[in-house]
Protein backbone atom coordinates (compact mmCIF):
# COMPACT_ATOMS: atom_id res chain seq x y z
CA UNK A 1 0.00 0.00 0.00
CA UNK A 2 3.04 2.59 1.05
CA UNK A 3 4.65 1.56 -1.96
CA UNK A 4 1.38 1.78 -4.45
CA UNK A 5 0.95 5.56 -2.90
CA UNK A 6 4.88 6.41 -3.27
CA UNK A 7 4.50 5.27 -7.03
CA UNK A 8 1.05 7.38 -7.52
CA UNK A 9 3.14 10.29 -6.27
CA UNK A 10 6.06 10.00 -7.85
CA UNK A 11 4.13 10.26 -11.45
CA UNK A 12 2.12 13.32 -10.32
CA UNK A 13 5.46 14.50 -9.29
CA UNK A 14 6.79 13.46 -12.97
CA UNK A 15 3.54 15.08 -15.17
CA UNK A 16 4.59 18.67 -13.81
CA UNK A 17 6.02 20.85 -16.62
CA UNK A 18 10.05 20.84 -16.45
CA UNK A 19 9.80 24.72 -15.83
CA UNK A 20 7.26 24.62 -12.66
CA UNK A 21 10.24 21.76 -10.85
CA UNK A 22 13.42 23.41 -12.24
CA UNK A 23 11.76 26.42 -10.66
CA UNK A 24 10.87 25.13 -7.38
CA UNK A 25 14.51 23.45 -7.24
CA UNK A 26 15.84 27.16 -7.61
CA UNK A 27 13.79 28.45 -4.88
CA UNK A 28 15.07 25.34 -2.91
CA UNK A 29 18.73 26.50 -3.38
CA UNK A 30 18.39 29.81 -3.23
CA UNK A 31 16.53 29.68 0.02
CA UNK A 32 19.44 27.04 1.43
CA UNK A 33 22.26 29.32 0.14
CA UNK A 34 21.06 32.46 1.84
CA UNK A 35 19.92 31.20 5.51
CA UNK A 36 21.91 27.96 5.78
CA UNK A 37 25.28 27.91 3.68
CA UNK A 38 25.86 31.42 3.69
CA UNK A 39 25.64 32.10 7.58
CA UNK A 40 27.79 28.93 7.77
CA UNK A 41 30.43 30.47 5.73
CA UNK A 42 30.35 33.95 7.89
CA UNK A 43 30.48 31.69 11.21
CA UNK A 44 34.07 29.92 10.32
CA UNK A 45 35.05 32.91 8.17
CA UNK A 46 35.45 35.06 11.24
CA UNK A 47 36.36 31.92 13.43
CA UNK A 48 39.37 31.55 11.59
CA UNK A 49 39.75 35.84 10.89
CA UNK A 50 42.67 35.94 12.90
CA UNK A 51 44.93 32.36 11.86
CA UNK A 52 44.66 29.41 12.95
CA UNK A 53 46.84 29.92 15.92
CA UNK A 54 44.44 32.51 17.31
CA UNK A 55 41.53 29.83 16.55
CA UNK A 56 43.08 27.06 18.87
CA UNK A 57 44.16 29.97 21.72
CA UNK A 58 40.41 30.70 21.71
CA UNK A 59 39.27 26.98 22.28
CA UNK A 60 42.17 26.05 24.66
CA UNK A 61 40.78 28.87 27.10
CA UNK A 62 40.31 27.65 30.56
CA UNK A 63 36.80 28.81 30.65
CA UNK A 64 35.65 28.15 27.23
CA UNK A 65 37.31 24.52 27.53
CA UNK A 66 35.28 24.41 30.95
CA UNK A 67 32.03 24.99 28.59
CA UNK A 68 32.85 22.18 26.86
CA UNK A 69 33.22 20.31 28.96
CA UNK A 70 30.04 20.75 31.18
CA UNK A 71 28.24 20.56 27.60
CA UNK A 72 29.25 16.91 27.05
CA UNK A 73 28.80 15.71 30.43
CA UNK A 74 24.97 17.15 30.11
CA UNK A 75 24.64 15.60 26.83
CA UNK A 76 26.02 12.36 28.30
CA UNK A 77 23.30 12.24 30.76
CA UNK A 78 20.42 13.71 29.34
CA UNK A 79 20.61 11.68 25.68
CA UNK A 80 21.11 8.37 27.48
CA UNK A 81 17.83 9.30 30.23
CA UNK A 82 16.05 10.36 27.30
CA UNK A 83 16.63 7.03 24.63
CA UNK A 84 15.41 4.79 27.80
CA UNK A 85 12.33 7.07 28.23
CA UNK A 86 11.67 7.35 24.69
CA UNK A 87 11.71 3.40 24.20
CA UNK A 88 9.58 2.59 26.85
CA UNK A 89 7.13 5.19 26.75
CA UNK A 90 7.23 4.38 22.23
CA UNK A 91 7.06 0.70 22.95
CA UNK A 92 3.87 1.40 25.63
CA UNK A 93 2.22 3.89 23.41
CA UNK A 94 2.48 2.07 20.18
CA UNK A 95 1.50 -1.39 21.49
CA UNK A 96 -0.62 -1.31 24.30
CA UNK A 97 -4.14 0.48 24.77
CA UNK A 98 -4.20 2.07 28.28
CA UNK A 99 -6.57 4.72 29.95
CA UNK A 100 -4.30 7.96 29.46
CA UNK A 101 -2.83 7.49 26.56
CA UNK A 102 -4.05 10.76 24.61
CA UNK A 103 -2.74 12.00 28.30
CA UNK A 104 0.96 11.01 27.94
CA UNK A 105 1.06 11.69 24.09
CA UNK A 106 0.05 15.38 24.87
CA UNK A 107 2.31 15.35 27.65
CA UNK A 108 5.34 14.18 25.23
CA UNK A 109 4.30 16.99 23.26
CA UNK A 110 4.40 19.71 25.96
CA UNK A 111 7.91 20.86 25.65
CA UNK A 112 7.59 21.61 21.77
CA UNK A 113 4.53 23.79 22.85
CA UNK A 114 6.24 25.85 25.74
CA UNK A 115 9.13 27.73 25.49
CA UNK A 116 12.59 26.58 26.79
CA UNK A 117 12.57 30.28 29.07
CA UNK A 118 9.42 29.23 30.46
CA UNK A 119 10.86 25.94 31.58
CA UNK A 120 14.04 27.31 33.00
CA UNK A 121 11.41 29.27 35.30
CA UNK A 122 9.87 26.57 35.86
CA UNK A 123 12.37 24.57 37.48
CA UNK A 124 13.76 28.23 39.29
CA UNK A 125 10.28 28.20 40.94
CA UNK A 126 10.76 24.44 42.22
CA UNK A 127 14.78 24.26 43.08
CA UNK A 128 15.39 28.20 43.70
CA UNK A 129 16.37 29.59 47.05
CA UNK A 130 12.81 30.81 47.37
CA UNK A 131 11.20 27.87 45.17
CA UNK A 132 8.47 25.17 46.78
CA UNK A 133 11.62 23.01 47.46
CA UNK A 134 14.51 25.57 47.74
CA UNK A 135 14.41 25.72 51.96
CA UNK A 136 14.49 22.31 52.16
CA UNK A 137 17.20 22.15 49.26
CA UNK A 138 19.29 24.19 51.09
CA UNK A 139 18.94 22.76 54.53
CA UNK A 140 20.11 19.52 53.16
CA UNK A 141 23.25 21.58 51.57
CA UNK A 142 22.12 20.59 48.10
CA UNK A 143 22.13 23.37 45.01
CA UNK A 144 20.18 22.70 41.64
CA UNK A 145 19.58 26.02 40.26
CA UNK A 146 23.13 27.62 38.96
CA UNK A 147 24.83 24.44 39.05
CA UNK A 148 24.74 21.61 37.13
CA UNK A 149 22.32 19.72 38.43
CA UNK A 150 19.58 21.96 37.07
CA UNK A 151 21.35 22.73 33.39
CA UNK A 152 20.41 18.30 32.83
CA UNK A 153 17.13 18.85 34.13
CA UNK A 154 15.99 21.90 31.95
CA UNK A 155 18.23 20.23 29.26
CA UNK A 156 16.25 16.43 29.64
CA UNK A 157 13.14 18.57 29.60
CA UNK A 158 13.77 20.44 26.45
CA UNK A 159 15.13 17.23 24.83
CA UNK A 160 12.81 14.16 25.90
CA UNK A 161 10.18 14.34 23.17
CA UNK A 162 12.69 13.93 20.57
CA UNK A 163 13.47 10.01 20.60
CA UNK A 164 9.52 8.87 21.84
CA UNK A 165 8.46 11.01 18.70
CA UNK A 166 10.46 9.50 15.97
CA UNK A 167 9.34 6.02 17.44
CA UNK A 168 5.89 5.93 18.30
CA UNK A 169 4.61 6.73 14.70
CA UNK A 170 7.50 4.15 14.08
CA UNK A 171 6.20 1.15 16.14
CA UNK A 172 2.62 1.82 15.18
CA UNK A 173 3.42 1.54 11.41
CA UNK A 174 5.09 -1.53 12.12
CA UNK A 175 1.83 -3.51 14.29
CA UNK A 176 2.09 -5.89 16.02
CA UNK A 177 2.30 -9.20 14.39
CA UNK A 178 6.09 -9.92 14.23
CA UNK A 179 5.09 -9.35 18.16
CA UNK A 180 2.06 -11.60 18.82
CA UNK A 181 3.96 -14.69 16.81
CA UNK A 182 7.01 -14.23 19.06
CA UNK A 183 4.70 -14.21 22.26
CA UNK A 184 3.11 -17.02 20.94
CA UNK A 185 6.60 -19.55 20.29
CA UNK A 186 6.71 -18.56 23.97
CA UNK A 187 9.17 -15.21 24.11
CA UNK A 188 8.74 -13.30 27.28
CA UNK A 189 8.02 -9.61 26.96
CA UNK A 190 11.13 -8.62 27.12
CA UNK A 191 12.72 -10.82 25.05
CA UNK A 192 10.14 -10.05 22.51
CA UNK A 193 11.31 -6.22 22.81
CA UNK A 194 14.95 -6.76 22.37
CA UNK A 195 14.88 -9.66 20.09
CA UNK A 196 12.17 -8.86 17.25
CA UNK A 197 10.93 -4.81 18.56
CA UNK A 198 14.06 -3.18 19.29
CA UNK A 199 15.82 -4.59 15.94
CA UNK A 200 13.11 -2.97 13.33
CA UNK A 201 13.51 0.28 15.10
CA UNK A 202 16.72 0.25 15.42
CA UNK A 203 17.53 3.42 12.91
CA UNK A 204 14.19 5.35 14.12
CA UNK A 205 16.27 5.37 17.53
CA UNK A 206 19.72 6.31 15.91
CA UNK A 207 17.62 8.63 14.18
CA UNK A 208 15.79 10.39 17.15
CA UNK A 209 19.21 9.88 19.75
CA UNK A 210 21.21 12.34 17.04
CA UNK A 211 18.63 15.12 17.01
CA UNK A 212 18.24 14.75 21.11
CA UNK A 213 22.12 15.20 21.00
CA UNK A 214 21.64 18.42 18.52
CA UNK A 215 19.41 19.88 20.54
CA UNK A 216 21.01 18.86 24.00
CA UNK A 217 24.40 20.80 23.35
CA UNK A 218 22.53 23.77 21.30
CA UNK A 219 20.06 24.46 24.30
CA UNK A 220 20.35 28.39 25.53
CA UNK A 221 17.22 29.30 26.55
CA UNK A 222 16.02 27.46 29.48
CA UNK A 223 19.82 26.72 30.00
CA UNK A 224 20.78 30.51 30.32
CA UNK A 225 17.90 30.71 33.09
CA UNK A 226 19.10 27.85 35.26
CA UNK A 227 22.81 28.20 34.58
CA UNK A 228 23.48 31.82 36.25
CA UNK A 229 26.07 32.65 33.83
CA UNK A 230 29.02 31.45 36.11
CA UNK A 231 32.53 31.72 34.00
CA UNK A 232 34.51 28.41 34.08
CA UNK A 233 31.53 26.57 35.86
CA UNK A 234 28.12 26.88 35.11
CA UNK A 235 28.02 27.60 31.24
CA UNK A 236 27.81 25.68 28.56
CA UNK A 237 29.01 26.47 24.90
CA UNK A 238 26.04 28.87 23.43
CA UNK A 239 26.67 30.45 26.92
CA UNK A 240 30.00 31.37 26.35
CA UNK A 241 29.53 32.37 22.94
CA UNK A 242 27.22 34.92 24.13
CA UNK A 243 29.61 36.04 26.86
CA UNK A 244 32.20 36.47 24.14
CA UNK A 245 30.20 37.91 21.82
CA UNK A 246 29.22 40.61 24.31
CA UNK A 247 32.63 41.21 25.70
CA UNK A 248 33.48 42.79 21.80
CA UNK A 249 35.57 39.23 21.31
CA UNK A 250 34.27 38.37 18.02
CA UNK A 251 37.07 36.19 16.77
CA UNK A 252 36.80 34.27 19.81
CA UNK A 253 33.54 33.87 19.74
CA UNK A 254 32.62 32.64 16.26
CA UNK A 255 35.72 30.17 17.52
CA UNK A 256 33.57 28.77 19.98
CA UNK A 257 30.79 28.82 17.75
CA UNK A 258 32.35 26.77 14.79
CA UNK A 259 32.34 23.83 17.16
CA UNK A 260 28.69 24.02 16.96
CA UNK A 261 28.39 24.32 13.38
CA UNK A 262 30.26 21.35 12.88
CA UNK A 263 28.03 19.26 15.20
CA UNK A 264 24.99 20.56 13.18
CA UNK A 265 27.22 19.74 10.14
CA UNK A 266 27.79 16.59 11.43
CA UNK A 267 24.12 15.92 12.67
CA UNK A 268 22.59 16.63 8.76
CA UNK A 269 25.71 14.21 7.21
CA UNK A 270 24.32 11.37 9.87
CA UNK A 271 21.17 11.98 9.86
CA UNK A 272 20.93 11.71 6.31
CA UNK A 273 22.86 8.43 6.28
CA UNK A 274 20.56 6.96 9.14
CA UNK A 275 17.46 8.28 6.70
CA UNK A 276 18.61 6.47 3.72
CA UNK A 277 19.15 3.04 5.93
CA UNK A 278 15.33 3.69 7.37
CA UNK A 279 14.27 4.03 3.52
CA UNK A 280 16.32 1.09 2.75
CA UNK A 281 15.58 -1.07 5.43
CA UNK A 282 11.38 0.08 3.83
CA UNK A 283 12.11 -1.31 1.07
CA UNK A 284 13.21 -4.62 1.90
CA UNK A 285 10.61 -5.07 4.15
Amino acid sequence: MQHNLSARHGNRTNTEPAQVRWLLVAIALLFLTLFLFVPLAAVFSEAFSKGWESYLAALKEPDTWSAIKLTLLVAGISVPLNLVFGLIASWAIAKFAFPGKSLLLTLIDLPFSVSPVISGLIYVLLFGLQGWLGPWLQDHDLKIIFAAPGIILATIFVTFPFVARELIPLMEAQGREEEEAALTLGASGLQTFFLVTLPNVKWGVLYGVILCNARAMGEFGAVSVVSGHIRGMTNTVPLQVEILYNEYNYAAAFAVASLLALLALVTLVVKSWVEFRMKRQEIQS
